[in-house]
């Protein structure tokens, strides 16, 4: 009797013990300690508690470090020596976790936790992210259940595996947890895992013979699937652990080895796979399904082991082992960034690749090249100036905010469809490419030992040559499109006594003035439009490349037909060395004549301000102005159509090098060295960012340095 009011009434204590720490945070701060006394005491209060698992989550938020990418180690050494010390709460501790892990199953935590689950892309990441806010929870049978409640933060993974070895070893011990091998009846430890094997190894093999799949690895067209083999050796060995009476196998069974011929096999399928999308293009739904072999893959390869004892102390590592890594699956099955920088790698790597090919012919060498870019940059300006007088007479059209926006978009897609296609120059539409070309150099320079140093000290030679093509075409562009414009809006007033720009010059002017008008947010919205047509152009070579699109245009049976075979292979030519920028060009247009419109119907200030257009509305504002505009206005223009390049040339090329980075997993970290080795290089010889005076015998020397390992590519 006198022991039930004991414990009615230390369970009434231990109640408004925790209505009042809020009061007294200090004097009653809770520690694991406490717990374990409270819990697992004399008392056994744990048996008491409605929500069992309430002890373990309140253990754990205990224990897990206020910092936890910061904690070097995780010390659970007082836990332990009191456990030593304290054997009836060492002893219901066991009894308690050992009654909640019970027959629980957890087999979906391995073959599910952390692969991708759907080859959709965007499913999959409304999925994770939803599930981020509203997690899903399982049944309470399950080990994830268990998980969720108690490690639900996502750095949980991080902090547990900082606990040392030994010391989880020792808990191990203590606590005197069995054996994985000791059984193999369902729900046992070992026939969860082996059940995981079984269920990842079949949806591999289903995958593997997708169509999409196989048309990537044409080279093992004529030999059997290494994933049918390995499925068969597979099951073989789960049939000899289910029957032996060791529940294992020992590392020089030959079956193991065997075994894991067969899983470098399948590892070397999707390698290759993944290779042959330089060669064959790849779309994001293959690139899903191959990363879901290859995270299947590294998921039986963490699994396989497991089966494998070699010594004893090997039975109670492995079973740590599985534990922690059940553990950081389960906190890593949402991650979103992960997910998006594992699914976009690839796609970005072969973008970036298309757009550095064609970034390379923007970098001009010798002063021959210097003024060839310049010459097609005054083609560019040229059509910019007509497509600046167009936009003013469009401007007049009594329409929607729909048919000025579509009426825009033609006129700016059109005008730089026309100046790719005759070989013209528009300003700041090379960085996003040139950008890509840079970080392939980068990653294509050869670093001998101890020569770091010389790699960026060329890296910045080759940044200056891009910087100063840039800044030609820019001169190019201007210098063009301001005459143009100029001439062509007096044509029209001489011809038809009718000044297109005397209603519209003040806005023409105060709409490139950087201190009178939000043109540089104007010019950023501009660079990132810019940034895309390069994303754009990447993507449909890609595209094209891994749908034969040549192939299909060139064995056309109609076109054959009533073209002639001749003519139908130039035509799929054409496609192949224009189609990627004709259309890249063509949205160009549309994001740049539509943004105001949409800016309009939302009701936000969005507009676009690109550096030869305000060149053009410069010379229209002051020709609509009749030259009749203060020196403050005239002013803020010119410096305005330089503020609007720098915005132009730095928001595209910060994009696209960011992105080109990453494809090529080369570290944000880099920058600071590439960024100093460029100031360095500016320091010494500053000329050699706007015109070309590096030595040709030492300039051919660097673009060996940097571009030879990629001409076997």
């Amino acid at each position: 009797m006198v022991t039930k009011i004991h414990r009615s009434v230390r369970i009434f204590t231990a109640k408004q013990t925790k209505l009042i720490k809020p009061f007294f945070k200090n004097k009653y701060k809770p520690t694991p300690i406490g717990v374990l006394t409270e819990f697992f005491g004399e008392a056994e209060s744990w048996r008491d508690v409605e929500d069992k698992l309430e002890p373990l989550i309140e253990l754990i938020r205990l224990i897990r470090p206020a910092q936890t990418k910061k904690a070097t180690t995780v010390d659970l050494q007082r836990i332990i020596t009191f456990l030593k010390e304290n054997y009836a709460c060492k002893k219901q501790f066991s009894i308690y976790l050992k009654e909640i892990l019970k027959d629980v199953k957890f087999n979906k935590i391995l073959s599910d936790a952390a692969i991708l689950q759907d080859v959709d892309f965007l499913f999959e990441v409304k999925k994770r992210i939803f599930a981020k806010f509203l997690p899903y929870q399982p049944q309470k049978d399950t080990l994830e259940y268990i998980l969720n409640q108690v490690f639900y933060l996502a750095n949980d993974g991080i902090w547990v595996r900082k606990i040392p070895q030994e010391q989880l070893e020792e808990l191990y011990k203590l606590l005197k947890f069995k054996s994985i091998y000791d059984s193999v009846a369902p729900y046992s430890v070992l026939s969860e895992v082996l059940v995981s094997m079984h269920l990842i190894t079949q949806r591999i093999s289903g995958r593997a013979m997708e169509t999409d799949v196989i048309k990537m690895v044409p080279e093992f067209d004529d030999f059997e699937s290494p994933f049918s083999a390995f499925e068969k050796e597979l099951f073989q060995m789960e049939d000899y652990v289910r029957s032996s009476e060791k529940h294992f196998i020992t590392p020089d069974n030959l079956s193991y080895s065997q075994l894991m011929v067969l899983h470098k096999q399948c590892e070397e399928f999707v390698d290759r796979a993944f290779h042959n999308s330089s060669k064959y293009g790849i779309s994001l739904r293959v690139n899903q399904n191959l990363l879901k072999i290859r995270q299947q893959l590294e998921r039986l390869k963490f699994l396989i082991p497991l089966l494998i004892v070699g010594k004893e102390s090997d039975k109670k590592n492995n079973g740590i082992i599985l534990a922690l890594r059940l553990i950081k699956f389960n906190c890593y099955k949402n991650n979103v960034r992960k997910f998006i920088a594992e699914s976009t790698q690839l796609i970005s790597y072969e973008i970036t690749q298309h757009t550095a090919k064609t970034g390379e012919q923007y970098i001009t060498e010798s002063r021959k090249e210097y003024f060839k870019m310049f010459r097609t940059a005054l083609g560019g300006g040229l059509i910019v100036g007509i497509l600046c007088i167009i936009k003013v007479l469009l401007s007049k059209a009594d329409t929607s905010f729909f048919g000025h926006a579509f009426l825009y978009s033609m006129n700016y897609a059109f005008g730089f469809i026309a100046i790719y296609l005759l070989g013209f120059t528009l300003a700041t539409k090379q960085p996003a490419m040139t950008a890509a070309a840079l970080i392939k150099a980068l990653q294509k320079g050869v670093v001998k030992q101890g020569k770091e140093a010389e790699k960026y000290e060329a890296f910045a030679i080759l940044f200056a040559r891009v910087f100063r093509s840039q800044f030609i075409a820019f001169v190019g562009n201007v210098i063009m499109a301001f005459p143009v414009s100029l001439l062509g809006i007096w044509l029209i007033d001489y011809a038809f006594q009718y000044n297109i720009a005397a209603t519209k010059w003040e806005t023409l002017l105060i709409d490139i003035s950087p201190i009178h008008s939000p043109a540089i947010f104007h010019a950023a919205i501009a660079g990132v439009f810019l940034f895309l047509s390069g994303i754009i152009s990447g993507s449909v070579a890609n595209r094209d490349k891994h749908n034969q699109v040549f192939f299909r245009i060139t064995e056309h049976p109609i076109l054959k037909r009533s073209l002639g075979k001749t003519r139908t292979l130039k035509l799929a030519q054409l496609y192949e060395k224009k189609g990627a920028g004709i259309i890249s060009n063509f949205w160009f247009g549309v994001f740049m004549g539509s943004t105001a419109s949409v800016g309009l119907f939302l009701g936000l200030n969005l507009d676009i301000r690109h550096i030869t257009f305000a060149s053009g509305n410069l010379a229209l504002g002051l020709y609509g102005a009749n030259y009749q505009v203060s020196e403050s206005m005239l002013f803020w223009g010119i410096f305005g159509i330089g503020v609007i390049g720098v915005v132009n040339f730095i928001v595209s090329f910060s994009l696209s090098l960011g992105l080109a980075l990453r494809s090529r997993a080369i570290s944000l970290f880099e920058l600071r060295f590439i960024a100093a080795s460029i100031w360095n290089h500016f320091k010494h010889r500053p000329i050699s960012f706007f015109f070309p005076t590096e030595n040709k015998k030492k300039s051919d020397v660097i673009v060996n340095y940097l571009t030879s390992e990629g001409k076997g590519e």
